[in-house]
């Protein structure tokens, strides 16, 4: 399960915009040239809980998945940079994580495709965001899932 979890915390920190429309580039400070769906994306997952819950296998019993998103960068292309943490087993794990996010028109989706997890395995994923919400799928090699929940903003002091 902890293997699940890293992987639908790579998800997770990235899903968090809901519809977008896309515009222009304009390159931010980094100098990575953004899109106002790009920047909108970053502004809305920045400070963000994301509440749900996931599946294994064909089940439908459902089980709670929390996340916290601080901030995000894109960092390439396709490549988003996510301070984020976890709260798994009454503790509490921080970590930068690096996730491809492509679009489906005006929908970000992020996109891992045998994401290897040093130690752990490799792991695909295709997650989308759309008005607040997130929903997709995970999977490794012999097992996987469904993933959904809420996208809220927090409180600007947290």
């Amino acid at each position: 399960m902890r293997v699940r979890h890293l992987l639908l915390f790579a998800v997770s920190a990235a899903i968090a915009a809901s519809s977008v429309s896309l515009a222009a580039q304009q390159p931010p400070a980094g100098g990575v040239e953004m899109s106002a769906a790009e920047r909108q994306f970053q502004e809305s997952m920045s400070n963000v809980t994301l509440t749900g819950f996931f599946t294994v296998g064909d089940g439908s019993a459902t089980m709670p998945d929390k996340y916290t998103i601080g901030t995000i960068s894109k960092i390439d292309a396709e490549v988003w940079s996510i301070e984020a943490s976890i709260e798994y087993g009454g503790r509490s794990f921080k970590a930068v994580v690096k996730v491809p996010v492509k679009w489906a028109g005006e929908t970000p989706v992020l996109t891992l495709s045998n994401y290897l997890i040093p130690g752990q395995g490799v792991y695909s994923a295709r997650i989308l965001v759309h008005n607040g919400l997130y929903a997709g799928t995970w999977g490794a090699q012999d097992h996987g899932g469904m993933m959904f929940g809420r996208i809220v903003k927090n409180d600007p002091g947290r």
